[in-house]
């Protein structure tokens, strides 16, 4: 079993060294699920080391149907990853039909190489679930994270059997969305390559002085921080290690 960390932060990628996660996913924007990160970060999360690193390639939050200068974009921030040292990036991309857009996938799956490529959860939200992952089997991804077309992996653990069918030799399938300690060893059971998870707590900041009167509009708590959390990302790695 691979584990793979959604890291929101440079400390999140220094956790997944600690803790033996195999592959770190580095993004920005939790609030929009995730977005491109700054430039900076990708190089800071390379010199953390001791997991391979991919960087999500998403240019806003929001829907999966791109503009031309969206996907410019797209592309530099692909070459910017490889400079930075990524080992793989993240995208995902829809047609305004709502499958999947394969002439620009494959595009982007040939200006990352060698980089190794995952297509994200935007398959989850595609018109055709199960076709959708034989597009993209057919673009050359390396891998696909998913939920099985349903809100949590365990929602969806049929479908994901199920495209583990069709992908089966072609491209891995990466479970993901509420994966967490109480059920990572059923879902690494449906025969999934690997999980993917954010473990993540909330802690309030240490901030003293508190401004009430003023929301910098985010729509959430400003002096509510967010981290991955060792002790979760551990009992994860160690409930599936009993399988």
């Amino acid at each position: 079993m691979t584990y793979e960390l959604c890291a929101y932060s440079i400390e999140a990628c220094r956790i997944a060294a600690r803790t033996g996660v195999d592959r770190v996913e580095l993004c920005s924007s939790p609030s929009e699920g995730g977005t491109t990160p700054s430039a900076a970060a990708v190089a800071m999360a390379r010199e953390a080391g001791g997991y391979s690193l991919s960087v999500m390639i998403r240019p806003r939050g929001g829907d999966f149907l791109y503009t031309d200068r969206e996907y410019e974009q797209m592309l530099r921030e692909i070459e910017l990853a490889r400079q930075a040292g990524a080992d793989s990036v993240v995208f995902g991309l829809l047609t305004a039909d709502g499958y999947v857009d394969v002439e620009r996938t494959a595009r982007l799956v040939e200006a990352a190489a060698p980089m190794q490529t995952t297509f994200h959860r935007a398959i989850d939200v595609s018109r055709d679930y199960l076709r959708s992952v034989d597009d993209v089997a057919r673009c050359g991804c390396t891998r696909i994270l998913t939920s099985g077309g349903r809100p949590t992996a365990l929602e969806g653990l049929d479908d994901l059997r199920r495209a583990l069918d069709i992908a089966r030799g072609r491209i891995e399938i990466m479970a993901g969305c509420g994966v967490n300690a109480s059920n990572a060893a059923r879902i690494a059971s449906a025969g999934v390559d690997a999980l993917h998870f954010s473990a993540r707590r909330s802690y309030p900041s240490p901030m003293r002085w508190r401004c009430a009167d003023i929301d910098m509009g985010g729509g959430r708590d400003e002096y509510m921080l967010a981290e991955a959390d060792e002790n979760s990302i551990l009992s994860i790695i160690e409930n599936v290690s009993r399988i």
